[in-house]
């Protein structure tokens, strides 16, 4: 690696990646809202999803809120109760921003790896 910076211990560059809206006001997405919609895929629900993250109901739906208000098209929608119990399930634009977010992450994993090799 190139020493961008002269230091007497080794450095590495390092990151995290995350969309935000155009003014940098509001997050759009970022590996905590990857991994939540994930896990509302697993478990079919946001109450679930929001436990096995260690995150409490509110924020979950605050981040749901938050993508889908920002997003085109809805990435989460919810099922009230009833027969088959309620429920959420992640949409097709939710889908694709998923494997969108992973292949800019595995890129700037690239990136990274490059610039550290």
């Amino acid at each position: 690696m190139k020493k961008l910076i002269p230091t007497t211990n080794p450095v590495k560059v390092t990151g995290a990646i995350w969309i935000e809206n155009q003014d940098g006001s509001e997050r759009f997405l970022g590996k905590g809202r990857i991994q939540l919609l994930e896990l509302i895929i697993e478990h079919g629900s946001i109450s679930k999803a929001a436990k096995a993250m260690g995150m409490s109901y509110k924020r979950a739906w605050d981040l749901i809120t938050s993508m889908n208000a920002q997003a085109t098209n809805p990435f989460v929608i919810t099922q009230v109760g009833g027969k088959s119990g309620g429920g959420a399930i992640v949409t097709p634009e939710g889908l694709q921003a998923i494997e969108a977010y992973k292949s800019l992450q595995a890129r700037f994993q690239a990136f990274l790896a490059q610039e550290n090799s």
